[in-house]
């Protein structure tokens, strides 16, 4: 079910846990999402979504709010979207609200990182050259496998990992700062070392800079549920495996994510791939693009 709401405000200013961004600002045009992905935290109970993937929420004001914010915003800061629900899931193809947002900020020239599992961001390649050329677009496409097989299982609704390669490497022949969020790697399901050398060479072969990678996958109250029921379906036998493993942590890293970070490293070392938060091409205020890696 699609609901059309009326949002009070759209940009919050967040300060970034990571090294990445000091402080930008958060954007998020949708409520719950349409990829179906059996482990997305933002199922959790913490965040009051109740039926996280069938039931949608467009902020269908949400233009109207950024035309009135942006001119009022500081455009050194960087705008993220992405990070609660896809900005490019498939009812952007009916509202084209991202799109939408997009030509607002390149028209404010503000820097943008924004995250996707869709194809779809090819769609408004030309705007994001036009942010890029301004200050800098970012597109990072999370990848947690690249069996189109297994991604149909545990991210049944969102495009395959074959398609978001080819999107990636579109858009870094472009010029667009693009690379992979590695995240959630499943425990018992996607953390072989195999599975990890496969997409670090799909993204250094499709022109990535960067890969962030975090070995493991957050559980609690809400997402637990949902997430268990599914092992129960697609994986026999896998509910119990965490349960005996995990018990009721939070926090669930592989456990051989020590040897699956030390391969990372050395696999981006090897290819000229970013992999740490510091090494990443960002926007500075001060030096415009910077580069430490």
């Amino acid at each position: 079910m699609i609901y059309e709401i009326q949002a009070k405000s759209l940009l919050q200013k967040t300060k970034s846990p990571s090294s990445w961004f000091n402080v930008y600002y958060n954007m998020n045009i949708y409520r719950g999402c349409q990829h179906g992905c059996i482990y997305c935290d933002s199922r959790s109970d913490c965040y009051r979504i109740e039926n996280f993937d069938t039931d949608v929420s467009v902020k269908i004001n949400a233009l109207e709010i950024l035309k009135k914010e942006l001119p009022k915003k500081d455009n050194q800061l960087t705008i993220g979207t992405g990070a609660m629900c896809d900005p490019y899931m498939p009812t952007e193809k009916r509202y084209n609200l991202t799109k939408g947002a997009l030509e607002l900020i390149a028209e404010h020239k503000f820097p943008l990182h924004l995250i996707t599992k869709s194809d779809l961001v090819l769609r408004d390649k030309e705007l994001l050259k036009e942010i890029n050329n301004n200050k800098i677009a970012t597109v990072a496409f999370t990848v947690t496998t690249a069996d189109d097989c297994l991604a149909k299982i545990v991210e049944p609704k969102a495009p395959i990992p074959s398609k978001r390669f080819e999107a990636l490497n579109a858009l870094s022949e472009e010029g667009i700062n693009v690379g992979v969020t590695l995240m959630p790697v499943l425990p018992f399901i996607e953390d072989s070392e195999e599975s990890i050398a496969e997409i670090v060479n799909l993204a250094k072969k499709n022109g990535a800079k960067f890969i962030i990678a975090y070995f493991g996958m957050t559980i609690r109250n809400g997402q637990r549920e949902y997430f268990y029921s599914k092992l129960d379906e697609h994986f026999s036998g896998m509910k119990d495996k965490y349960i005996k493993t995990f018990k009721n942590s939070y926090n669930c890293d592989t456990l051989n994510h020590k040897k699956l970070y030390a391969l990372l490293f050395k696999l981006c070392r090897d290819k000229n791939i970013a992999c740490s938060m510091k090494d990443i091409t960002y926007y500075n205020p001060k030096k415009e693009q910077l580069s430490l890696f």
